[in-house]
């Protein structure tokens, strides 16, 4: 079982644009079956975590039944975002208090901390992240949300290409 912050980024260390966008990513060529890919991780998956932009960001692009089928939380002091037909949790507090509710809901299988950097920053600085994965597209958006806005260290396990992305799964140091 670990901790697991798998996400994408654009060279410069984005993962969304100044409008909130993805377009950037969803974009790009990448196999389904290749290396990192989602269907593979998500399988390994037993819980996951995100912030509220996340939440909403999904809410907004994937409307109608709750896209997984994991036990899942937000974390949000404006519980009133969740949609009632979701199956979501609510947490407002400190990720440490919350860690062990969500391992204990994977059941032996990983917590995937989808996101965002902020929500992932928590996460790390409390030293609860064992490894991250990293899809990294070729471009550049000069500034949004950071993937990782905190210095952290991180040691290199191994990587691949996938379609346009170079994929890195990263380890704590």
């Amino acid at each position: 079982m670990a901790t697991v912050y798998y996400t994408a980024s654009s060279l410069d260390g984005y993962i969304v644009d100044e409008a909130d966008s993805l377009d950037w990513l969803i974009s790009r060529d990448i196999d389904q079956s290749g290396p990192y890919n989602y269907d593979e991780f998500i399988k390994s998956i037993g819980a996951v975590v995100m912030g509220s932009a996340t939440y909403e960001w999904i809410n907004e692009n994937h409307p109608g039944t709750w896209m997984y089928e994991q036990p899942s939380w937000v974390l949000t002091k404006r519980p009133h975002i969740i949609d009632a037909g979701h199956p979501v949790q609510v947490f407002d507090g400190a990720v440490t208090q919350l860690h062990p509710k969500l391992v204990s809901a994977a059941a032996g299988k990983d917590v995937w901390v989808v996101g965002g950097g902020d929500v992932a920053a928590q996460f790390v600085t409390a030293g609860l992240v064992d490894e991250m994965i990293v899809s990294y597209a070729p471009c550049s958006l000069g500034a949004g949300s950071r993937v990782l806005p905190i210095r952290s260290e991180w040691v290199l396990a191994d990587s691949a290409v996938n379609g346009e992305f170079v994929c890195a799964r990263w380890r704590k140091a």
